[in-house]
């Protein structure tokens, strides 16, 4: 209590701009009032469930000896717990030795972490590096990523992107909360159980010029098919 004291020497009250929140403080002791969710919190609805959490409760409830989790990709091992690669664990011990003194990075994150992760994913002596083609930013998370290239995308005169069909479920709602308009190229066959790597081409020869497209890399995400090296 002696560091908040002298900040606490005369009574306030808090209110909030709603007049929903009355919290009066009185020195030395704070008194905290609790929040209704009968009167003001109540107007937000809740969210839809996320379907993968739901997979995983319905997981973590089912008695079967023999039940498998494919609902987050992630290596885990025979108990269906986690498994943290060597290569991880290595690397933690390199972050912990270095003793990093915990500085706040730039805008854009931390440098160094940026020019490895485009130098490891697309080579040390690719082009578009070389030619200063390609700019990158760090964020937190895939969609993390997704959302703020969405939001920069319509900041800057982009009305719509080009999805694959299908794609993973959050990246729609992503894009659209970031103000575009989503839409979709053929990328899954069902039928064939392989890419619609035809329909994939027309769809996008077919898509106005200057168009936003997400392509999954590797690992498509939900079906796990790629394009082969003479597709891409």
């Amino acid at each position: 209590m002696p560091l908040i004291r002298p900040l606490l020497r005369h009574n306030h009250s808090i209110i909030s701009r709603g007049k929903h929140i009355l919290n009066k403080i009185s020195s030395p002791r704070i008194n905290v009032c609790a929040f209704s969710t009968s009167i003001h919190w109540a107007k937000f609805p809740m969210g839809p469930p996320d379907p993968i959490l739901g997979l995983n409760e319905a997981y973590a409830k089912d008695v079967n000896p023999n039940k498998v989790n494919l609902g987050v990709g992630a290596y885990r091992d025979d108990t269906g717990s986690p498994y943290v690669l060597k290569c991880v664990r290595d690397a933690e011990e390199i972050i912990k030795n270095n003793n990093e003194n915990h500085e706040y990075a730039p805008i854009t994150g931390c440098p160094d972490f940026v020019k490895e992760a485009m130098a490891f994913a697309y080579g040390d002596d690719s082009k578009v590096l070389t030619e200063n083609r390609v700019a990158a930013t760090q964020t937190l998370s895939g969609t993390g990523g997704l959302r703020v290239m969405g939001e920069l995308l319509a900041k800057f005169g982009h009305k719509h992107i080009y999805v694959p069909n299908p794609t993973w479920g959050n990246h729609i709602p992503i894009f659209g909360n970031a103000g575009l308009e989503v839409r979709k190229y053929r990328y899954y066959d069902a039928a064939k159980s392989g890419l619609d790597f035809n329909n994939l081409i027309a769809d996008l020869k077919d898509a106005p010029e200057e168009s936003a497209v997400l392509l999954h890399v590797c690992a498509h995400n939900p079906t796990g098919m790629d394009p082969t090296m003479e597709q891409w």
